[in-house]
């Protein structure tokens, strides 16, 4: 079953190497969609693909990689829209 998800990570996520870090796991999982870093020093994420996967996406944010010392993360699942090609890096917002 498709899905789409939404994860906002918060804590010290930025300056190492979360965005590059979730491109790959998430490729690594055959998902599709966008990471970017936020103003305010959190990370977003927006994926779609099968539930299960989304899950193990959701679960490799809490902990995020090396260096990162995730304080929160916020999930909210939304319906699919099969918009994506790919998953990239994307600029700050």
């Amino acid at each position: 079953m498709n899905a789409r998800i939404h994860i906002f990570v918060y804590g010290v996520v930025q300056g190492v190497f979360f965005r590059s870090n979730t491109v790959s796991a998430a490729k690594r999982l055959g998902l599709r969609g966008w990471v970017r870093n936020m103003r305010d020093g959190s990370v977003e994420i927006v994926a779609e693909g099968e539930k299960e996967l989304l899950e193990k996406l959701a679960e490799w944010c809490r902990e995020g990689p090396e260096g990162a010392e995730v304080e929160n993360m916020k999930k909210e699942w939304e319906r699919f829209t099969g918009e994506f090609s790919d998953f990239e890096a994307r600029p700050t917002a």
